[in-house]
């Protein structure tokens, strides 16, 4: 779920994106159980209007969430800074239904020219993508997404629930550096960005086949204001 490359101003996430090449199919494996983005994801399939079109902004393999959109009859695009991961999406979710594009987040617009020119979108998912911004990029982040909605649009996220700015931590045999807040903070965050909370869950998840400690993650569902 790389998403963040060299934004204007920002870091430089070139090494995000390669562990997450090399990490590819293992993903899926380490990460089976997906209660929560599952249900986040059948929440928002379920409230949008039929055939609404829908960002999937880290999408990864395409699993399980463009595939769950998809299926409920939406059209997904799912945008990733990791080629090797939007190869596996692609044979996950094929067309047409779903288009997969190599873009980072800060790159995206709703209008002009080019590939990053994405237009807008009634709902946007970003489960755990946000995790790979420092804590000072992921308010314009939000205030970009909220730009890519229409009125009213919907926007599922989700963050893992830690106190730490762009620490390095090892994952899956590989280094990443990760952002979190703890929930009253993040819920700050989203509300100034220019977005209202429906819904919130959270989970406690233990990923299988590694030694990581169980992690707290948070599941908003939010509207734009």
């Amino acid at each position: 779920m790389s998403v963040e490359h060299s934004a204007p101003g920002g870091h430089d996430r070139t090494g995000q994106a390669e562990a997450f090449d090399a990490i590819g199919a293992s993903y899926d494996v380490a990460f089976p159980h997906k209660d929560g983005q599952l249900a986040a994801g059948r929440r928002l399939a379920d409230e949008l209007p039929p055939g609404s079109r829908v960002l999937d902004v880290g999408c990864g393999t395409g699993l399980p969430t463009a595939r769950q959109l998809t299926e409920a009859g939406h059209t997904v695009l799912g945008v990733d800074l990791s080629a090797g991961m939007l190869e596996l999406a692609r044979a996950n979710v094929p067309p047409p239904a779903a288009e997969f594009r190599r873009l980072d987040l800060a790159e995206l617009r709703p209008t002009g020219e080019g590939r990053a020119a994405v237009g807008r979108f009634d709902g946007i998912v970003c489960f755990f993508a946000l995790l790979m911004l420092p804590r000072k990029e992921i308010p314009s982040a939000l205030r970009l997404l909220r730009s890519l909605l229409g009125p009213g649009g919907l926007l599922g996220l989700s963050m893992v629930e830690a106190d730490l700015d762009d620490a390095a931590i090892p994952f899956l045999g590989h280094t990443i550096r990760v952002s979190g807040y703890l929930r009253d903070e993040l819920r700050q965050v989203v509300r100034d960005a220019g977005f209202d909370i429906a819904h919130e869950e959270s989970y406690t998840y233990a990923p299988a086949s590694t030694t990581a400690p169980p992690e707290h993650q948070l599941f908003l569902h939010c509207r734009r204001g």
